[in-house]
């Protein structure tokens, strides 16, 4: 009974992140251009950092869920790191997989900024690719440490420009990285293993 709650919890909270996200990216998010997309969500992160004792990790849940509905194209990442199964799954099935694959993703940050230690985020420039997305190059600095470089890949959607990637050191696409993983599950037991998978994994992540 109580994992079936922690898997609902995050539930609940995107279904009203995705009610509210309309008011959080409208208009200025939609206008806003790609290294402004990046900036906000950076934000947002340093801010749930700052506060990640008081919030908890349900609470920084809630504060991410808007911003990154608004500034990720989740369902197109959930396509992107599914692949070409994709088109052979029903719609319900790539609807429960764009729900899951986004509880797990807004967990994951919820997650793993947990504290704040002087850490602050610069950006370093904008790349146009021939495809016409942009490459947005940041880094996030620590204080000990040398800085982690962070490239965003960021196209043009519907509601505006949106994150579709993310480069970990600046070249592994983390989408790539989870579209190997993604395809040993789905072999294994379909989407609906998959879905139950990313359930699980938000699960966890959400109980710190």
């Amino acid at each position: 009974m109580q994992d079936r709650h922690a898997i609902n919890f995050p539930t609940r909270r995107l279904l009203l992140a995705m009610a509210t996200a309309t008011s959080v990216s409208s208009p200025a998010w939609a206008q806003a251009t790609p290294t402004e997309v990046v900036e906000r969500f950076h934000a947002t992160l340093l801010e749930i950092m700052r506060n990640a004792g008081s919030l908890g990790v349900r609470g920084r849940f809630d504060r991410l869920a808007p911003v990154m509905q608004a500034s990720f194209d989740l369902p197109a990442m959930t396509r992107i790191a599914i692949g070409p199964a994709w088109s052979n799954m029903t719609p319900d099935q790539q609807g429960q997989l764009v729900q899951a694959f986004s509880e797990w993703s807004i967990s994951t940050y919820a997650n793993r900024f947990n504290g704040f230690s002087g850490e602050s985020f610069s950006t370093a420039g904008v790349t146009t690719l021939r495809s016409g997305d942009q490459m947005v190059r940041t880094a996030l600095n620590r204080v000990n440490d040398a800085p982690v470089q962070l490239n965003y890949l960021v196209r043009q959607a519907s509601a505006g420009w949106r994150i579709v990637d993310v480069y970990l050191t600046g070249t592994i696409s983390e989408l790539a990285s989870r579209r190997a993983e993604f395809t040993t599950v789905l072999q294994q037991g379909g989407p609906d293993r998959l879905i139950a998978e990313l359930r699980r994994r938000a699960a966890a992540l959400m109980r710190g």
